[in-house]
């Protein structure tokens, strides 16, 4: 890394050694994984690994300070999403600072954080915490938040949980109250076949798709009209959006297959199953006696793909009130409609969260992603004053 200076010396040491390690979600991360597992045994704090059923990557756990009483959680994922096709000027898997800015596949969602927080063990364990601090690191949240949930699991039989966490997702370091949930499904469509000759001797499985495509559409531009919209959002409202889709073998023939995924991101309060229902009636309703009347076995059936809950903690809750403390910050939180693994924490396990963390989200997913040298000051200095908190007092105060 170029200019070390400019960052703490075991900050950037333990950024360098995290975005060396290619954790893309298609990946193993257990290289990583056994990484920190082995930093932290060396300052006396073990942790426990959560493995998915492949035994190929993993969620590590640990608790440094009292184990007997809930504490602070600082949680992040450990996956980045991939490099290919994309054009960098600098090598992805290395760490390079230039003009104040430090470049590398996941600096800003999200190793910039786990580095802050990994980087302050020392700290953590040369005075006795009142509070404990709860590391959680998990696979495969770009895939659709799936490997916190076998960490979540675990959580659910334990009578101590974490009071509270922090999901460092790049956020320019603004506390996060709320965010949208987000649920996909895949469609597929069964036609029947027949010569395009004949084309009232089949039914077009990609022209009933298409059809049910452009109803998707109209459900989402009823959406801005009708409401619900808060404001707070970029995007004030929930969201309908089409991904891919496949159908059709050849130009003569009537296809008989097509598939399409699409997706709902959704405000906390609301729920994907309210606009899936509106889809799924006008496909059962509409279209498919239209195809039945041609041939019973044709149909349109719907499964699910990857989600997860909104965010929704309230804005005076206590884990608000204690992060916006340590951040000085006197603001009201933010709202931000991309997702993240704070839902799930707080709808399974019961673990009131905020989201907050180095970096902007602009610079997620890109060629030449970075993070601003400064922003990692700044989640530093978070870091070492909630050390500070939990080496004096405990949460009631917050």
């Amino acid at each position: 890394m170029n200019d070390v200076s400019t960052l703490n010396p075991e900050l950037t040491d333990m950024f360098q050694k995290l975005v060396a390690f290619d954790t893309t979600s298609r990946n193993s991360n257990l290289e990583l994984i056994h990484f920190v597992r082995d930093y932290l045994q060396d300052f006396g704090v073990s942790s426990e690994l959560i493995h998915d059923e492949a035994k190929g990557k993993a969620n590590l756990y640990a608790t440094i300070g009292p184990d007997d009483r809930p504490g602070v959680m600082l949680s992040g994922h450990t996956d980045v999403v991939p490099v290919d096709g994309q054009n960098w000027s600098t090598d992805p898997f290395s760490l390079i600072e230039k003009d104040g800015r430090c470049y590398g596949r996941g600096t800003a969602d999200m190793k910039g954080f786990i580095a802050c927080a990994l980087s302050h063990l020392p700290r953590m364990v040369e005075q006795p915490l009142v509070t404990p601090i709860h590391l959680a690191f998990s696979y495969d949240e770009e895939i659709g938040c799936i490997g916190v949930r076998r960490l979540l699991d675990i959580l659910q039989g334990r009578a101590i949980r974490p009071a509270m966490g922090i999901i460092g997702e790049p956020t320019g370091m603004r506390v996060i109250n709320a965010h949208k949930g987000k649920q996909g499904w895949r469609v597929t469509v069964k036609g029947r076949a027949a010569h395009s000759a004949y084309t009232v001797e089949g039914v077009n499985a990609v022209e009933f798709a298409a059809e049910l495509i452009c109803h998707i559409r109209r459900v989402y531009q009823e959406i801005p009209k009708h409401g619900p919209i808060d404001a707070a959002y970029r995007v004030p409202h929930s969201t309908l959006h089409v991904g891919p889709i496949q159908g059709g073998r050849a130009l003569n023939i009537v296809p008989d297959h097509c598939e399409f995924s699409f997706e709902v991101r959704h405000l906390p309060h609301e729920t994907a199953d309210h606009y899936l229902q509106q889809v799924m009636q006008h496909a059962h309703e509409v279209l498919e006696p239209a195809m039945q009347a041609v041939d019973p076995q044709t149909s349109i059936s719907v499964e699910p793909l990857a989600g997860y809950p909104g965010l929704g903690t309230a804005g005076d809750a206590q884990v608000v009130r204690f992060c916006q403390a340590l951040l000085e910050d006197t603001r009201e939180p933010d709202k931000i409609s991309f997702g993240s693994e704070a839902g799930l924490f707080s709808e399974r396990v019961n673990v009131p969260c905020v989201v907050c963390g180095p970096g902007s989200i602009l610079q997620a997913h890109r060629p030449d992603e970075y993070v601003d040298a400064s922003q990692m000051k700044s989640c530093w200095t978070f870091i070492d004053r909630l050390v500070e908190r939990l080496r004096s007092s405990g949460l009631e105060s917050s």
